[in-house]
């Protein structure tokens, strides 16, 4: 499950190649008055599936940010998927934010599961349990690790690459979620906050917390 990081995602190459090709023949056809909107579309597009790689600092109790975004929820509540309290961590992304997602931990792969739902506005706490969502469930040395993939206003489509069984590394990128959308992350409650509201957050380089007895 390992990726190159070809800077842009593969999941955008057929939304740029089309667009592209687009841009270029109503610019080839009109010139620049014409196609001025389409390269603004093309370029917006390019940047929204942009995939730059990242790197993990050093500690090996920290849980790792899944997405790049702004924390929007730190408490303690339920988790709906591992059925337990937990420390809840909601990273959410708007649509200048990399939509590409990544492991929080090292770990085995216990559950996934996909709801169908709504698609409310991301940054609203309803949407955790409304819109549609992915969570999947990892045993990282034997604590409970849930990640929740949950689609947005705009969001039409949550891509998960991994299955039951598989075992992820740290910042391992594992999906995508197309077009605004959210990451929750429920931690046992030894889980120690790193974050605050408000917090400007980045895949694998920025740490949501630290796990006592993580490997």
């Amino acid at each position: 499950m390992m990726y190159p990081h070809p800077l842009i995602a593969k999941e955008g190459w057929p939304y740029l190649a089309v667009l592209g090709v687009l841009t270029l023949v109503v610019h080839s056809l009109g010139g620049f008055t014409w196609s001025w909107p389409l390269w603004i579309l093309f370029f917006f597009v390019l940047q929204f599936f942009r995939d730059p790689q990242r790197i993990a600092p050093l500690g090996r109790d920290l849980v790792l940010s899944p997405a790049d975004g702004r924390i929007v929820v730190v408490e303690v509540t339920q988790d709906p998927y591992a059925k337990r309290e937990a420390l809840k961590i909601s990273v959410f992304m708007n649509v200048f934010n990399v939509h590409s997602n990544r492991s929080a931990v090292n770990g085995l792969v216990k559950e996934i599961q996909y709801f169908p739902g709504k698609f409310v506005n991301a940054d609203l706490d309803k949407a955790s349990l409304e819109n549609e969502r992915n969570a999947m469930v990892i045993d990282a040395n034997g604590q409970t690790v849930t990640l929740v993939q949950v689609a947005g206003l705009i969001a039409r489509r949550i891509l998960c690459y991994v299955h039951v069984g598989d075992r992820l590394k740290a910042g391992e990128r594992y999906g995508f979620i197309r077009f605004g959308s959210r990451v929750d992350i429920y931690l046992p409650l030894t889980a120690v906050p790193m974050v605050s509201v408000g917090d400007r957050v980045y895949a694998t380089n920025t740490a949501l917390a630290r796990l006592p007895g993580l490997d």
